[in-house]
């Protein structure tokens, strides 16, 4: 048998003519190179095993980012049905309220003396001025905005003197802002401000305005109603927020 091209009972000799420290070095690089080779592999594996984990992790993360985003939408639109229910309670009250005022007016008629009759504009049913607002209003509830929108429209054409107009140009702009009409909502947000200044749903609406105004590229008219929401809301969020940004624009 030969070895290297030296028969292994010369190489046996060769070794064995070495000086012990030679051969203890020789075995000694043996074994650091078996040692070396292991921790290589053992590197290997480790660095295999990172990537895999660091893989995994980005996989959760990617989820993780995806799951935050599904709940803020959830959150989004669970925030706007709560409004929609807020202001449906506070709109039922109201009537109930007015209703009672109307039934007090009329048992005080009864009590006065008979006066002459005078001819006197139809009234419109309040049943069904009641039912056509809760229909409209139930468009918003279900996610129909353009059939709402156009329900709160003819509304408020055929009840212009309604206790629920300002709901009505009020949720009717929301309608039209959700189905991307967004010159519409502009103008009943508009309306809505001009008509009710006092109600509380009025710095809302001109900030929400301001959002539909940039939205077809009305510029002038965005700036003109920030500096509206700002001089006339000053204390309110979104006059605050106004003011803001009109010094930003400077």
């Amino acid at each position: 048998m030969r070895f290297g091209g030296v028969s292994l009972a010369v190489a046996l000799l060769l070794i064995a003519a070495l000086p012990a420290p030679a051969r203890a070095g020789m075995f000694d690089d043996e074994e650091a190179r078996a040692k070396i080779e292991q921790l290589r592999e053992q590197l290997r594996t480790e660095v295999t095993d990172l990537g895999k984990r660091a893989d995994i992790v980005s996989r959760n993360q990617i989820d993780f980012a995806n799951q935050v985003e599904a709940i803020k939408a959830d959150i989004a639109k669970l925030r706007g049905q709560i409004e929609v229910l807020t202001y449906e309670v506070e709109a039922a009250q109201k009537r109930q309220k007015d209703f009672y005022v109307d039934l007090d007016n009329r048992l005080r008629k009864l009590e006065q003396p008979p006066v002459e009759a005078k001819p006197e504009a139809a009234k419109a049913d309040p049943a069904l001025e009641t039912h056509d607002y809760e229909a409209a209003l139930a468009g918003i509830k279900a996610a129909k905005f353009k059939e709402a929108a156009a329900a709160f429209l003819a509304f408020i054409k055929t009840y212009p003197d309604s206790t629920l107009a300002a709901s009505a140009h009020y949720w009717g702009a929301y309608a039209h802002a959700q189905a991307r009409d967004h010159a519409g909502a502009a103008e009943l947000f508009g309306k809505f401000a001009a008509g009710w200044p006092n109600d509380e749903r009025a710095s809302g609406a001109l900030e929400s305005r301001v959002a539909s105004l940039e939205a077809i590229k009305d510029a002038k008219g965005a700036r003109a109603t920030l500096v509206q929401l700002a001089e006339k809301y000053p204390n309110t969020d979104a006059g605050k927020r106004a003011k803001l940004r009109l010094k930003k624009k400077k």
